[in-house]
């Protein structure tokens, strides 16, 4: 399992997240104080509090590297 902390600090960065992750099939969630939840549910991000970073657990090591490509506009660094 991965980590990394991203920013969804808008609508269309919320949508494009969702869309680029539903291609991969591993499991995604997103963490934001004691809430976890799955990343591919755009409902359930926007029950989160966008305006900090979000943690995202990254449930793969096979497509990892293509993964970390497709998330580099959300990532913090």
């Amino acid at each position: 399992m991965t980590t990394v902390q991203i920013m969804l600090n808008s609508i269309d960065k919320v949508k494009n997240f969702v869309n680029d992750i539903t291609r991969f099939d591993s499991d995604f969630d997103l963490v934001s104080g004691r809430y976890v939840i799955d990343a591919k549910s755009i409902m359930g991000i926007f029950s989160l509090d966008l305006s900090k970073p979000i943690n995202l657990s990254i449930h793969s090591d096979s497509d990892l590297d293509q993964i970390m490509e497709t998330l580099k506009p959300y990532i913090i660094e």
